[in-house]
């Protein structure tokens, strides 16, 4: 049998085992340095990130990247409201019918006419606004799968008309003239002043949380002074005795600074005789003050919401096509015109020799210089509810056919029920006999 060669011994084997004082030393030291050197850096080791903001990372590192849509063009909306987007099988039927009609667009309620939120903002400040009745805990992640679905998502958000803040903070809300009470329309519902600075801020506030979880667009409603109440007894507190369409101006130049710079499209809603009127309308609203600050101009065209007589109808409700048409025909015309009778705020006005003389003797009425503005910036509210009368196919289509007519491709429907017609939409297949 062949024999093995013989293995070396390791020399620090023997040296142990010579010096077994030197192998416990060895041992305890190596001992207190695995225990003492961490305590002894302690106090000289800084993480790169505070634990909070390293926390924030992770976190922001586990979120999905936000994105925004494009504006489609035309475009052709339907609006949710905060209570149904709440409700996932409700909000999933109107999905549907995005998907399986020419809609391409969603309106949803950030800000209801309450003056609470749908949706939860990281900042605490806004924390306290979140609805308790109405709200979707999965705002987020519901424009997300709206996003894959390739649907445009619109934050509505109600200004003015907040009883929410205003009880907060009556110090904000339009009062009382006789005892400097809040006051209330005739619904019961108070509103801000819109006056108040610090309104403003509250708006931009929510728009840019809004924005944070990827709504596309934000639509600014009620933004005027309030109406429809005991208006023999209002008084404003910070707008004071200032015009109203002035204060309004200032604000929309406001939202227009803080928020577009971001790449937020912006839209506001209008009273439907915007289009047709140029005065203020005793809410402040004027349609050529308004539109060079946002991206879109939606005036509310619904007929049943036109006094009667109005165009020489005695019941305007019964010409749905004909009020879409004559009140968006006046608002392309003064889109496009380069003057204007509406006395604007920095603009010399020229005096005009084509209009007929004015009520004071001898002196021609004032037109102002304007520039042309893109028609396409006018999408309007028709009409999906029965108010006043029976609003069906023929009078849901007659509102769209006029839209086009009037030169115009893009509109969006309101229906408080969130229940649509259908079947005068592009798209379902209507079965007759």
């Amino acid at each position: 049998m062949p024999a093995f060669p013989r293995r070396r011994k390791t020399p620090y084997i023997g040296v142990f085992r010579k010096t077994p004082f030197l192998c416990a030393i060895i041992a305890i030291f190596s001992v207190g340095l695995y225990f003492g050197l961490p305590l002894v850096l302690k106090k000289s080791y800084q993480p790169l990130l505070p634990a909070a903001a390293g926390e924030a990372v992770l976190e922001a590192a586990m979120t999905p990247a936000v994105i925004h849509l494009k504006t489609p063009m035309p475009q052709k909306a339907i609006y949710m409201t905060s209570c149904v987007v709440g409700t996932p099988s409700f909000r999933h039927d109107l999905v549907s019918l995005v998907e399986e009609t020419e809609i391409n667009s969603l309106v949803i309620d950030i800000k209801d006419y309450s003056g609470m939120l749908s949706f939860t903002p990281k900042g605490e400040a806004l924390k306290e606004f979140i609805s308790t009745r109405c709200m979707a805990p999965d705002m987020q992640e519901f424009i997300q799968t709206l996003h894959e679905k390739g649907i445009y998502v619109i934050g509505r958000i109600t200004v003015f008309q907040d009883p929410f803040l205003a009880k907060r903070r009556p110090d904000l809300a339009v009062k009382k003239a006789s005892n400097g009470t809040t006051w209330q329309d005739y619904k019961g519902i108070s509103f801000t002043d819109p006056g108040a600075e610090e309104v403003w801020k509250h708006i931009v506030d929510i728009s840019k949380e809004a924005y944070a979880i990827g709504f596309d667009e934000l639509n600014f409603d009620y933004i005027r002074f309030p109406s429809d109440g005991p208006m023999s007894d209002i008084a404003f507190p910070w707008s004071e005795s200032r015009k109203k369409a002035d204060v309004l101006e200032d604000f929309f130049a406001y939202l227009s600074k803080e928020l577009r710079p971001m790449g937020i499209v912006l839209s506001a809603d209008l009273f439907g005789m915007t289009t047709t009127n140029t005065d203020d309308l005793n809410i402040g609203q004027v349609l050529e003050r308004a539109a060079p600050h946002f991206d879109y101009i939606a005036p509310m065209v619904y007929p049943s919401h036109y006094p009667p007589r109005f165009n020489g109808w005695a019941n305007p409700n019964e010409y749905p096509y004909d009020v879409v048409k004559f009140s968006m025909g006046s608002a392309v015309k003064r889109f496009l015109a380069t003057s204007t009778p509406v006395a604007l705020r920095g603009v010399e006005p020229i005096a005009s020799t084509t209009l007929p003389q004015s009520s004071v003797a001898g002196q021609a009425p004032l037109l102002y210089p304007k520039e042309s503005w893109n028609p396409e910036k006018l999408r309007p509210w028709l009409q999906d509810f029965d108010y006043g009368g029976n609003y069906d196919i023929a009078e849901v289509k007659a509102q769209i056919t006029a839209v086009y007519d009037a030169g115009l491709t893009s509109w969006m429907l309101w229906a408080p029920s969130n229940r649509y017609t259908k079947g005068a939409l592009e798209g379902e297949q209507v079965l007759t006999d």
